[in-house]
């Protein structure tokens, strides 16, 4: 049988009756937008992240992009303001800077980490700079220490990217509370999913977290009374019925990600393949498990006649995105490179130790 990248209704069938339970109550409520399950689960996940506030929003662009947009009504940033964010990450990222009638500015990443190169930050700050946007890629924390040193040094933002990295943690605080806010998406393959879109922002910034509930909600931070200029983007109650359920469990979810990932980093053996660099399991939850090989094509066929699906995370750098086209004279070879190379293995808390020794074994067959 064919192993699933992400078999989402196996996932999901381990969550049962709890699941369905969930979902039934807040039907059964008679009310879905901003009602109980949503105050729950943000009060849950706030706890969870260590913070103080958490707004939950319809999707993960629109938290970042809410977030961006309570800066530039706070007076914090203002059209035109430059937001430093890593070159390969997944588009949503700097279409929220843009959204918000900002400027990204692209940072190599690191070749080993993948995530934003720290050491290259300084050079990119002008006195247009108001922020800096690392992406935990894959699950992977960005090395947060020297991005906040970098932040206070030259009075800037911080704002984490955790739409991959629900439960990671750096130096035991936990994604979400390592900046001044972060942007969560619970896409249905994330760490922690919903079945439809969702996203949320933390912060311990009580201001920020007032004026982004309000932007989030028209504008309005009481009924018909619209202070902003607004989005329409909550969490509704089915979806944070869905959440409340799966919070308790990712912790063990994610430890299930990191014992596949292990076993991938311990067994695989291929010298066509690199295989991602972990020095600390605890700052990696494994959203993707991220291979790279000059023959990735060749390798994905391979292991497709294996019975085995993957995914390309990304296939086309977001320089090169047609939407995205007054970036196309950038010259970025170690993004291109990682976009030329990567390919996903399956990696989630649904996987059987046979599936996972399948894998394996159809990793280590490949011969280009």
């Amino acid at each position: 049988m064919m192993i699933r990248y992400n078999d989402l209704k196996k996932i999901n069938d381990a969550y049962e009756p709890e699941l369905s339970e969930a979902v039934t109550r807040a039907v059964r409520s008679g009310w879905y937008i901003r009602g109980n399950e949503d105050a729950r689960f943000e009060e849950a996940f706030a706890g969870y992240c260590g913070c103080s506030h958490c707004i939950g929003t319809g999707n993960g662009l629109d938290a970042l992009s809410i977030i961006m947009h309570a800066y530039r009504e706070l007076g914090v940033m203002e059209e035109g303001n430059e937001v430093i964010v890593p070159a390969n990450t997944f588009i949503a990222t700097i279409l929220a800077i843009m959204h918000a009638g900002l400027k990204p500015v692209l940072c190599e990443p690191s070749a080993s980490s993948y995530n934003i190169d720290a050491t290259k930050i300084e050079q990119f700050i002008t006195e247009r700079t108001r922020a800096i946007m690392p992406v935990h890629l894959y699950g992977q924390t960005a090395e947060m220490e020297h991005i906040n040193a970098i932040a206070k040094k030259h009075s800037l933002k911080v704002i984490e990217d955790a739409a991959q990295a629900h439960g990671a943690t750096y130096n035991g605080i936990r994604v979400g509370s390592l900046g001044d806010a972060a942007g969560f998406s619970f896409y249905p393959g994330k760490n922690l999913g919903a079945v439809g879109d969702g996203g949320a922002i933390t912060t311990n910034d009580r201001e920020l977290a007032e004026v982004a509930r309000a932007i989030a909600n028209y504008g309005s931070h009481k009924r018909y009374v619209n202070r902003y200029m607004g989005f329409n983007s909550r969490l509704d109650e089915l979806q944070a019925a869905v959440l409340g359920v799966k919070l308790p469990y990712l912790d063990s979810d994610n430890g299930r990600r990191r014992n596949i990932a292990r076993r991938y980093i311990t067994e695989i053996d291929n010298p066509h393949v690199t295989l991602p660099q972990v020095e600390d399991y605890s700052r990696h939850v494994f959203h993707i498990f991220a291979l790279m090989s000059q023959y990735r094509e060749k390798l994905q066929e391979h292991l497709k006649t294996e019975g085995i699906e993957t995914l390309i995370h990304y296939p086309i750098p977001p320089h090169r995105q047609e939407a995205l086209r007054q970036f196309c004279h950038l010259s970025l070879p170690i993004t291109e490179q990682i976009h030329r190379e990567e390919l996903s293995l399956p990696c989630n808390p649904a996987m059987s130790e046979e599936e996972v020794t399948r894998v394996i074994e159809a990793v280590n067959s490949f011969r280009p």
